[in-house]
């Protein structure tokens, strides 16, 4: 097969026919000489409004004769080569005899995948989960979106599927990829029920409502597998004897004692918000450090608005809801941008623990809501902490957290944009009203943060404003506090991904090494091929 970059089709054609003749232009061929096409990637170029393009990269196959033809005259083109697809390889097992079932803790992207890639190569796995399945956590956290009353153990944050769960669903991933992990991700997302554009689409995306199918259905694969997963299971402790992890000590839901679970490999997929196995796994001598991450407000505008701003007033109503992008480095050294941009979603009281506050963005898989709502971010560390302190990052974190729930006493505190600015609370919406799961209040947000990160947050708004007209808009609506945009702790792991305890494998994004629902997955893949490429099942399974 031949790859064809760069191929120009407008939005307004009808998407098979349009490819195949811009193929047959591209490559001066006949139509009827095309025998297949397959889309690899498509993104849109809105670069001259009014006038909007698809940009494909496509594998095109033909006669193949004329496959070599057709290389041969255009070696020099760069947007024309051969098709060299990348295919994920499983690891051959080592030889190292492994005489107790690897443990996975934590069934969130890392701890699945890694679940499924073990089960795959008949390792049996035990996957334990401290929240509740998908389907139960789901009526936990709409409850307490209505009624304010967290369950501590099932809500946004913990549960089956991880914090991405309840998410916008994002699947792209600024990692490089040059074995397949990426591509692999998405085709088992789409096995596993998610819509087949997202192996092609530049930014693909799920939705919360489809991405709980999806974890549902893997977490029945692990099992059908010999796989064993337990729910509503909590790791508290572990022992190591002669350097060696040996056990871990679990305890599940009702019950009051712990139980001791031999295990001679660990695999700690903990999530970003598991601060009290940080604590504990700390206290009991694994190396960590605090790491960098970012704090900010969770911002609304209508939704219309950035559509206009992105593709322009006349653009056609069946596109996507559309996305943005916002980053600037100020002269303070900070960096400000959007995190986590949801297009059509909600704001989504994403709390974890009593008394203490946090909210992120949620979009459903049709993405229709009218509002559009990101995290914007101010970057911290060193002088809001100390760096050879993994605790003292998480109290800052925490210490954020408290102010944002007593600003409203428990509701998710509001502003407006322009008050913000003027240091005063807000009495009302704008021009739209805020969308919203969970209880909302105005307050003053500006009491959340020091001053140089407020003025920050403005400096970084008002250049955001010069890159999109309406951006820094007096009525756009400010919900606080964003805090959970990545771990602010990294659990140190060597070259083979083994922490500084024999046995135990830190992984995936509360481990301090992925950022989103695909680095998280790819993460925990690394860790499953290490596992399985050092040792061999030597069990019944």
């Amino acid at each position: 097969m031949i790859l064809i970059r760069q191929l120009k089709v407008a939005v307004s054609e009808q998407e098979t026919e349009g490819i195949r003749q811009a193929v047959a232009k591209k490559i001066h061929i006949t139509v009827a000489s095309i025998y297949e096409i397959e889309i690899l990637k498509r993104s849109i170029d809105a670069r001259k409004k009014p006038d909007l393009f698809y940009i494909y990269t496509v594998a095109v196959r033909l006669d193949i004769h004329q496959e070599k033809k057709l290389l041969k005259k255009c070696a020099k083109d760069t947007d024309i080569s051969l098709y060299q697809p990348m295919t994920f390889q499983m690891p051959k097992s080592g030889e190292q005899p492994l005489s107790k079932r690897p443990v996975i803790v934590g069934m969130g992207p890392a701890g699945l995948f890694c679940g499924l890639l073990l089960a795959r190569a008949g390792f049996s796995p035990i996957l334990l989960e401290r929240g509740r399945a998908v389907e139960d956590r789901q009526a936990d956290v709409e409850k307490f979106w209505q009624t304010g009353l967290l369950d501590t153990e099932s809500n946004v944050q913990f549960g089956e599927g991880g914090a991405g769960t309840f998410s916008d669903g994002k699947l792209n991933t600024l990692t490089k990829d040059k074995t397949g992990r990426n591509q692999f991700v998405l085709q088992t997302f789409v096995e596993f029920g998610a819509p087949r554009q997202i192996l092609w689409d530049a930014k693909p995306h799920i939705g919360t409502d489809i991405l709980q199918e999806v974890v549902k259905n893997m977490r029945q694969e692990i099992r059908r597998l010999g796989g064993l997963v337990y729910f509503e299971t909590k790791f508290e402790d572990f022992e190591v004897k002669d350097g060696v992890l040996s056990a871990l000590k679990i305890r599940q839901a009702g019950l009051n004692e712990t139980i001791r679970l031999d295990a001679g490999v660990a695999v700690l997929a903990l999530g970003h918000s598991a601060r009290d196995s940080f604590q504990m796994l700390y206290e009991g001598g694994l190396s960590m450090s605090a790491k960098e991450f970012a704090v900010g407000l969770r911002i609304e505008h209508p939704q219309t608005m950035i559509q206009e701003a992105q593709y322009g007033k006349d653009a056609p109503g069946f596109l996507a809801a559309a996305p943005y992008k916002m980053a600037t480095k100020l002269k303070n050294g900070r960096g400000v941008y959007s995190f986590c941009m949801c297009p059509g979603g909600y704001v989504v009281n994403a709390s974890s623990m009593q008394e203490h506050l946090a909210v992120n963005g949620m979009s459903y898989s049709k993405r229709d809501s009218a509002n559009a709502n990101s995290a914007i971010v101010v970057s911290v560390g060193a002088g809001e902490y100390a760096l050879d302190d993994p605790m003292g990052a998480i109290a800052y974190q925490m210490a954020l957290e408290k102010k944002a729930y007593t600003l409203a006493k428990g509701a998710v505190p509001q502003q407006l944009y322009g008050d913000f600015c003027s240091n005063v609370k807000s009495s009302s919406y704008g021009d739209f009203a805020s969308l919203t799961k969970g209880k909302t209040d105005f307050a003053n947000l500006r009491e959340l943060f020091s001053e140089e990160i407020n003025a920050s947050f403005v400096e970084g708004m008002t250049l955001f404003g010069h890159k999109m007209t309406g951006f820094d808009r007096k009525d756009a609506i400010l919900s606080g506090i964003e805090s959970r945009t990545s771990s602010p702790i990294r659990i140190h792991r060597d070259g083979s991904f083994v922490g500084s305890v024999e046995g135990i494998y830190p992984c995936g994004e509360g481990a301090g090494y992925a950022g989103g629902i695909t680095s998280a997955a790819m993460d925990g893949m690394k860790v499953a091929e290490e596992i399985i490429k050092r040792y061999q099942v030597n069990y019944e399974s």
